[in-house]
């Protein structure tokens, strides 16, 4: 019976039930949630269909590598941002799913551990070459190794660096960046 019910679940069921175990950190983390799940229970289409932006929201599962107090960011070649490493859902995968496969795409690295829920959820427009549409991202935080050498993907990214939370720049990366890194190091 319980094995039924399971099946019985659709992508956009464990998508919603992996956004709803987010606890916001604060008010616009809030917001982002419930315009997420308004977005899910709306029977919109949640997956990019075709690039660079159709539909013109869907979903993202950026991946954080931390090691200590240090997160990898890449030096995006699209969003002319640093940013953490990830990539949009595709239709009927999990987002999970989409941090194994896009961490072995952009790094060259097979997972060694589970996957774990979310640690936070965002909602932001788009900005670089295809700006203009909407990221729903889902940040997952994953075990990192900054002395271990990484083969990133350049035809993606310009570069990839370790940087301590206090040096991450901010200023040019994804708007929610530090709100990332606060939530993070309030949870250690």
């Amino acid at each position: 019976m319980q094995r039924a019910a399971v099946c019985a679940l659709t992508v956009r069921d464990v998508i919603r039930a992996e956004i709803s175990s987010i606890e916001p950190c604060d008010a616009l983390e809030r917001a982002h949630r419930d315009d997420a799940l308004a977005w899910i229970d709306s029977g919109a289409d949640l997956c990019r269909i075709h690039k660079p932006a159709t539909p013109p929201k869907h979903l993202v599962s950026y991946f954080v590598l931390v090691d200590g107090d240090h997160v990898l960011l890449v030096d995006h070649k699209n969003a002319r941002l640093w940013l953490p490493t990830g990539g949009h859902v595709e239709p009927g995968e999990h987002p999970r799913v989409t941090v194994i496969r896009e961490l072995a795409e952009e790094l060259g690295l097979e997972l060694t551990e589970a996957v774990g829920a979310p640690l936070m959820l965002t909602v932001a427009d788009t900005v670089g070459i295809t700006a203009g549409h909407t990221d729903v991202s889902l940040w997952y935080v994953l075990n990192g190794d900054r002395h271990a050498p990484l083969n990133f993907d350049t035809e993606e990214f310009y570069s990839i660096k370790w940087f301590h939370f206090d040096e991450a720049p901010t200023f040019r990366s994804d708007p929610h960046l530090s709100r990332f890194l606060g939530k993070l190091a309030g949870r250690r």
